[in-house]
């Protein structure tokens, strides 16, 4: 049965009516109150952060390669199975194209199934220099604890038979404890701050590098229809010119203050031509000024910890 997350989101917020007795918003008040706290605990911010010598801005192309798994994850029709077909048979390939193309190394998220399903592209983009990290084994979290373990491992044996090794970073909802367990050094889901930062369990332990990116700099936003439930009027597709002067905008605003940007892309979304040019374009403009980098997330993540390890959170 396909879940109806739109109406089911207007449900909540629109036909029930909150408490607003004195006693409940102190009630509410006070639990939000505990559950920031409990929030702050399991983050830790780097303080005068600097890049390497000679580095103003890091930039991280990140790819997420759902392919169709995520669709069929929401049992939706087969024309959408079939767009996410096109991001794993052709999609993928180009944007390894573009990448090297300008000598930028790009972190591929990779559910541990894709590996089976297509071994020609994962071969193409570690010949490459690009890194696979892990996506969970079918892109979602199980809830059990041992098919937690299971699917990391699963999808740790998975890519380490293209890699030769291990992956040392995710994007995905585990706890941080069996990842620390797994070999992973970072996550990248987080939007808790504009640079890289720390967060760890809720007692402070099992601490990874967080490499934040949000939704304004995320393709699917941009260009596709119902994403994750969203309504339709919610959602349009949009002119690439238009995304790459935001994207510009975004990355100039980094660039300015010597910060972080965190550029997510979906190979069945931007591995259309027409967004493979507006990136081809998007990079040429960023490549024309000083002191950018373009690293992989497990570069950054490395750095992190070598130069501005945690104090706080343990490891």
């Amino acid at each position: 049965m396909t879940v109806d997350f739109t109406s089911t989101r207007r449900k909540d917020r629109r036909d029930e009516q909150p408490d607003s007795t004195p006693a409940s918003m102190q009630a509410e008040l006070l639990a939000l109150q505990e559950a920031a706290s409990i929030e702050s605990a399991r983050h830790e911010f780097i303080a005068d952060f600097r890049w390497p010598e000679g580095v103003r801005v890091a930039v991280n192309f990140t790819c997420d390669y759902d392919a169709m798994l995520l669709r069929r994850v929401f049992e939706e029709p087969a024309l959408q199975l079939a767009k996410g077909e096109f991001g794993g048979r052709v999609g993928a390939l180009r944007l390894v194209k573009l990448f090297d193309k300008h000598d930028v190394k790009a972190t591929f998220f990779v559910p541990g199934r894709i590996c089976e399903l297509y071994p020609a592209s994962l071969r193409a983009m570690v010949a490459s220099g690009h890194e696979l990290a892990d996506h969970m084994w079918e892109h979602q979290t199980p809830v059990a604890h041992r098919f937690q373990v299971d699917h990391i491992e699963k999808t740790a044996e998975a890519l380490s038979r293209f890699t030769g090794h291990r992956p040392r970073g995710t994007r995905s909802f585990y706890p941080n404890a069996l990842l620390r367990q797994a070999g992973h050094v970072y996550n990248s889901h987080g939007s808790a701050s504009l640079m890289p930062y720390y967060t760890g369990d809720a007692d402070g332990g099992h601490a990874l590098v967080e490499l934040p990116f949000h939704f304004a700099i995320d393709d699917a936003q941009f260009f596709t229809f119902g994403w994750i439930g969203s309504a339709p009027e919610a959602q349009h597709l949009s002119d690439p010119e238009r995304v790459l002067e935001l994207w510009w905008d975004a990355f100039m605003c980094q660039y300015e203050r010597g910060g972080y940007l965190n550029i997510c892309l979906h190979p069945y979304v931007s591995g259309r031509a027409m967004r493979i040019a507006m990136l081809d374009e998007l990079i040429l403009r960023i490549k024309k000024l000083d002191g950018v980098w373009f690293p992989t997330c497990e570069t950054v993540a490395r750095y992190c910890l070598d130069r501005f390890p945690p104090r706080k959170l343990r490891t």
